[in-house]
This record gives C-alpha cells, sequence and structure tokens, in this order.
C-alpha cells in the first residue's frame, strides 16, 4: 500500500503505509463542517466501514445520531469530547476548500494526540508538517498518518498490463458525483457474484475505506501517469479491477488528473457519472457544466490513445430529485444512449455488473 507518511514511527515514505482497515474504533471529525458537501469523506465511511465508527464529532449535534446528521449510520452517536468514547484513530472526515485544517480542530487533535490516539487526515495541508502535532505524538507515540503525503516517483512504460485482467474505471461531468461509490459499488455486486472483482482507490477516502491506493491529485504532474499504472500493475492479478475516477476533463482546476488516470490505468471500459440537476461546475458557479454528449465523447477519445476503450454504462446520481424525477431520468439517458443506466445509491449496481460482464465476454471473443 502507498499511500502515507506516519509519524513518530518514521518520517519518509513507506511503500507498506499504514494499516487503515487495523482501526476499528474510529472516530469520524466533521466539526462545524457536517454537511453533504464538505463531509463526503465520513459520509463514505458510514457507509462502507459503519462498524468500525464509534462516533461522529460534531459540537453542534450532540446527542444526536449519525443517522440525523447524514443520513446513514444508524444509531452512532454524536459527540463533543473524546472522554465520551474509546477510540483508536481521529479520521478527519471533510473535504475543505483548499484541502486545509479548520483552525479550531487544533485543540482536539491535540487532545486526541496527547491521548495516544492515532490521526488519520487526507488534506493537503499534513499534520506532520505542524511541530505542535509532532510533539504532541512523539510524547504519547501516537502516530500522525497523512494520506495524501507521498513520494511517487514513477514514470509510465506504456506496456501493456495482463490481457486477462480487465480494467473498468470512472469518469464523470464534474466532481464530487459519486465515481467513488459507483467504482465501490460494482465491485462489490461483482463480488457478490463470485467474481474476482478489486477496488482500486486513487482519493483519500477509498483509501481510508480499502486501506490501499494512491491519492492522484497529490502526485507530481510528470508522475501521476506512471504511478497510476504502476498501481494497476500490483493489482492486475485480479480478474477485473474497478478503478476510481477523479475530477473532471472539463473541470478549469482539475483536469490534469482525470487525464493522467485516463492514461495511467488504460481502461477497457468506461462509466460515465453525472448528477441530476446540476447545471454548473462545483466551486466555480460561473462556468457551466459541458454536455453529455460532449463529455463522452471527449473521455473515449482520451483515453482511447493509449487503449481502445468503449462506455458500457452510466450512473446518475439523483440525491437532489424524488425517485420519480430520478426514474424518469434513467429512462431519459438509456433511451437517448442506448446504454445501462442507474442510480447506485437507490437501485444498486446490478445493470452496470452486468455491462462489465458483457464487456468481457466481448473482448475474449
Amino acid at each position: 500500500m502507498s499511500v502515507s507518511t506516519t509519524f513518530p514511527v518514521q518520517e519518509t515514505h513507506d511503500e507498506s503505509g499504514a494499516n487503515l482497515t487495523g482501526y476499528n474504533r474510529i472516530v469520524l471529525l466533521t466539526d462545524g463542517y457536517s454537511t453533504p458537501f464538505h463531509a463526503k469523506t465520513a459520509i463514505s465511511i458510514l457507509r462502507y466501514r459503519s462498524d468500525d465508527v464509534v462516533a461522529v464529532f460534531e459540537t453542534s449535534g450532540v446527542g444526536e445520531t449519525a443517522e440525523a446528521l447524514f443520513g446513514i449510520g444508524g444509531s452512532i452517536p454524536v459527540v463533543a469530547s473524546l472522554e465520551e468514547v474509546d477510540a483508536d484513530a481521529v479520521f478527519l472526515g471533510t473535504a475543505v476548500s483548499g484541502g486545509r485544517l479548520p483552525e479550531q480542530w487544533k485543540p482536539l487533535i491535540l487532545k486526541a494526540l496527547l491521548r495516544g490516539v492515532d490521526v488519520v487526515s487526507g488534506n493537503h495541508q499534513f499534520l506532520i508538517d505542524d511541530p505542535d502535532f509532532r510533539n504532541a505524538a512523539e510524547s504519547s507515540g501516537a502516530r500522525l498518518i497523512d494520506i495524501r503525503r507521498n513520494r511517487q516517483n514513477a514514470t509510465s512504460t506504456g506496456m501493456p498490463f495482463r490481457e486477462d485482467c480487465l480494467r473498468v474505471h470512472t469518469v464523470g461531468q464534474d466532481c464530487s458525483l459519486g465515481k467513488m461509490v459507483v467504482s465501490f459499488e460494482v465491485q462489490r455486486e461483482l463480488q457478490r457474484r463470485g467474481e474476482d472483482a478489486h477496488f482500486i482507490a486513487t482519493g483519500q477516502t477509498g483509501i481510508m475505506i480499502s486501506g490501499e491506493g494512491i491519492p492522484v491529485d497529490c502526485i507530481v504532474s510528470d508522475f501521476v501517469n506512471g504511478s497510476v499504472e504502476a498501481l494497476v500493475r500490483r493489482n492486475e492479478g485480479h480478474d477485473i479491477l474497478l478503478i476510481e475516477g477523479q475530477g473532471s476533463i472539463a473541470h478549469p482546476s482539475f483536469s490534469a488528473v482525470t487525464m493522467g488516470l485516463l492514461h495511467g490505468c488504460a481502461p477497457q471500459g468506461l462509466i460515465y457519472c453525472y448528477e441530476v440537476g446540476r447545471t454548473s461546475v462545483k466551486g466555480l458557479d460561473h462556468v457551466p457544466l459541458v454536455s453529455h454528449q460532449k463529455m463522452i465523447e471527449t473521455y473515449l477519445a482520451n483515453a482511447s490513445l493509449r487503449c481502445p476503450s468503449t462506455l458500457i454504462g452510466i450512473a446518475l446520481n439523483g440525491r437532489n430529485v424524488s425517485r420519480e424525477e430520478g426514474e424518469a431520468e434513467r429512462r431519459r439517458m438509456e433511451s437517448e444512449f442506448g446504454l445501462p443506466t442507474c442510480d447506485v445509491y437507490r437501485d444498486g449496481a446490478a445493470p452496470l455488473a452486468d455491462a462489465v460482464i458483457k464487456l468481457r465476454g466481448e473482448l475474449r471473443s
């Protein structure tokens, strides 16, 4: 696993990474940012690792449950003090703009470290760079784990992957609309059918859930393609890889990461993801979204520069519309593009898993 640097264990990059799946008494810190826009990391951890979460830290929601706060997480309590829970780690559960640590969190993080509780962060601002955090960790033996801190330095070889390893990659019309969830849900559905399918995490939330991966948005640009290629190659013993997408090829801020992923994983199949009703680019309201048709054509053209690629399905996110409106949209998109379309949040990923199996059959024949 190539994910993080830990302190005080060591200050250099550790190819074995931290055992993030070893924590089973996690407190999710979202204090002051407990909204779907900011707390998508916490929400995904509640979705996929709820058995490992003992509490959510949010002072404004004390006495409530995670279910009441986020609509997921059942009876996991919301607390305002670490003394209320027996924790082995605090996971920072937000994706705050710019990846910076909210200043009001520093006292809580220091308190956790002094109690010997590890702190795991996916922010661009690294915990290990703060001398107060380092001193607290050193005095107690706790670990600072910065998911995004890395020393990836591989350039792409352009060599083909194992022929019988099918690579399916999620791409999107924009950021933060469910590419990770779609990849993970398709992988889980394939596993339920007995297939050897594996999820490849490329962002901090996916890494926190699966325990392995690389943070592609924090890798030097020359090394994105090669680092993704190397990650895929380490996992090409599996029959099917579901590779998490990042950003959007049309996003003015994040298109470079998206392109690096496309060429690094050389997908044979793409699943296109979008959010129903969204009209502008996330974080840039003055920038309108590009049409689905143009986005799909652009993804296929650029992916196929390295490896022939085809669109196998569409995943819509209908969180802001009713079930009836979402179903009408699903039928419309399915009719327009002639491809299986579904909302994995509401209806599961079976149609997309069917599409993966169909693609494998077509490639083998």
